[in-house]
């Protein structure tokens, strides 16, 4: 694979997106593993990855987006 920005040979891929990223162009940030809701704390808990790789280029939504089609 790739690196999206300058076909260097890729050293990973956005977590998000899947584009290959070089060292170069690779950007690192927090992706959310899993949200599960705790009895004893009596809240809901997120197991998150601090370092994934991204590519810096996509948008991930800050939000979840309804999709009542599959209701």
């Amino acid at each position: 694979m790739l690196c999206w920005f300058c076909a260097k040979a890729a050293r990973g891929s956005c977590r998000f997106c899947g584009r290959g990223v070089c060292e170069d162009h690779a950007r690192f940030g927090p992706y959310l593993l899993q949200v599960s809701r705790s009895e004893v704390r009596g809240r809901a808990e997120a197991l998150v990855v601090e370092d994934a790789v991204q590519c810096g280029t996509c948008r991930p939504r800050p939000q979840p987006v309804a999709m009542p089609e599959l209701d």
